[in-house]
């Protein structure tokens, strides 16, 4: 029996190109071996109580549809791989980005799990998962359902993309933090404005009489247009080295993780969120890299488009993609690491202000169900006007295990569309701060320069809070004085850095 498949997860099935495959890309390391029996008995206990884990895609004449695979085998998508060479983590980041490459077979489920039996004695695990099966949130909260705590299965007939039983759902202690990821705010305002456009739509004469909703209505719609019209009209960000044409060769790199604590620490003392210090940072370390090479930097912006999950806190853990797209343009120019961060944050406050991300929802529903050819032109459009995809990853803020074995680390990196050619990944888990990133290597050849960046980049804004003005420092420290007095003139003109 076939299933329809969603106008949204149509949309990501047709973006597969050869420079540009659509599949997040995951890294798992672990403290101890694990065995490809281990590893194969769990994923048939609990990724195949999900349907979309065991049917393949089928062409329809209006779209595609889901279907049973009868030829399925779990041998197909759990293999054993080796390291070339010496192996260690550049290997590891080798074999990462080689697989990021390479397409899943298209007859058959479109997920892979690549045990690496020489790294570490078989302590490492890559993932891929086809966009179309679901976005990056429900895939993390698939991830999670197969650690130690989650009840095992019971058997059962399973639903079409939620766990056979509610057992195989991640166990609460493993559920993402409360602090979630960095643009929850801004999908949380979006959900706001659905609610206040429902009502309007479903409650047209109650409101009519309402006062105070005509104007809630009014505003929303406003804002609305005002975001459409941004989306429609963006221009493209700063040409850098980093722009460009991808060929499908992908680098991968990642960093030891950031004691989550510290930036708090930082955090606390300039008034400013976590999110600012990690953004800025990612500016910060492209900045860095640029000037190295030479490249003229001053007053230059990088637009990263911005995955922002749309499901409520409260719905029930199915597959899909449910998130729309915020294009955040990030002060590459500025090199003064703390008013870069206050820039950061008045831009985050505009984003979390704006309904950017359910506008972009509605935008690939409505490609999924249009020629081809449109929703080429369409993406084609936006994808000129950035530079990199970005996504913030929250995982458990404590450590878990999975196959009998603690996960030690783990990265996860979504695709670029189009002709973009970077994707930044940010993870928090067990109370550290983990940056990734994907590249074509056309692009970029070696990612980890910009990598070994972010580190420096918070440890100078460390040693600038050090060497404020005392009077300027302590528990009652007002961010907006702050950057008044370092960064403006008295008539409010901003200095350069």
């Amino acid at each position: 029996m076939r299933e329809p498949m969603s106008a949204v997860d149509t949309a990501w099935l047709r973006m597969d190109t050869p420079a540009n495959l659509m599949m997040i890309v995951g890294v798992e390391i672990f403290d101890r071996p694990i065995s490809y029996r281990v590893l194969a008995r769990r994923l048939r206990e609990r990724l195949l109580a999900y349907d979309r884990f065991r049917q393949r895609v089928v062409p329809e004449a209006d779209g595609f549809a889901w279907e049973e695979d009868g030829r399925f085998r779990l041998s197909r998508h759990v293999r054993k791989v080796k390291l070339r060479g010496k192996a260690d983590d550049a290997a590891l980041q080798a074999l990462v980005g080689k697989l990021a490459g390479e397409a899943l077979d298209p007859d058959h489920p479109l997920w892979r799990f690549d045990l690496v039996e020489n790294y570490r004695g078989g302590r490492a695990v890559i993932v891929r998962i086809h966009h179309c099966i679901a976005d990056g949130i429900a895939l993390v909260r698939v991830m999670l359902s197969l650690g130690d705590e989650a009840p095992a299965e019971a058997g059962g007939a399973p639903a079409r993309d939620t766990p056979a039983e509610p057992g195989a759902a991640p166990a609460a202690r493993h559920s993402p933090p409360a602090s979630r990821g960095m643009f929850d705010p801004v999908m949380e305002q979006a959900l706001r404005a659905a609610e206040v456009v429902g009502a309007a739509l479903g409650q047209t004469l109650e409101i009519a009489r309402d006062g105070d909703a005509r104007e809630a209505v009014a505003a929303v719609a406003g804002r609305a247009v005002m975001d459409a019209l941004r989306i429609g009209l963006m221009l493209e960000d700063s040409p850098t080295s980093l722009k460009g044409k991808p060929q499908g060769t992908k680098a991968v790199a990642w960093n030891d993780p950031m004691p989550l604590a510290e930036v708090k620490a930082v955090c606390r003392v300039l008034g400013v969120s976590v999110n600012d210090i990690l953004l800025s940072g990612v500016a910060g370390a492209v900045h860095r890299y640029l000037e190295r090479r030479g490249e003229d930097t001053a007053g230059k912006e990088l637009r990263a488009m911005v995955p922002v999950n749309l499901r409520g806190a409260d719905e029930p853990p199915t597959l899909g993609n449910r998130f729309g797209l915020v294009p955040l343009t990030l002060p590459i120019g500025i090199g003064n690491p703390l008013e870069r961060v206050y820039e950061v944050r008045r831009r985050m406050n505009e984003l979390k202000e704006g309904y950017q991300g359910p506008i972009a929802f509605a935008i690939l529903n409505a490609i999924g169900m249009a020629p081809r050819v449109v929703q080429t032109l369409v993406l084609d459009y936006l994808a000129q006007k950035g530079t990199a995809v970005m996504t913030n990853v929250p995982g458990p803020p404590e450590p878990m295990s999975i196959f009998g074995r603690r996960l030690s680390r783990m990265m996860f990196w979504v695709p670029q569309s189009g002709d973009i050619g970077v994707g930044v990944s940010i993870l928090s888990y067990d109370g550290g701060v983990q940056f990734g990133l994907i590249t074509d290597t056309a692009l970029c050849a070696q990612p980890g320069q910009i990598i070994d960046e972010f580190q420096p980049e918070f440890e100078r804004l460390v040693l600038m809070l050090s060497m404020l003005p005392r009077e300027l420092v302590g528990a009652g420290l007002d961010a907006r004085e702050v950057e008044r007095r370092l960064f403006r003139e008295p008539s409010g003109r901003r200095r350069r850095a």
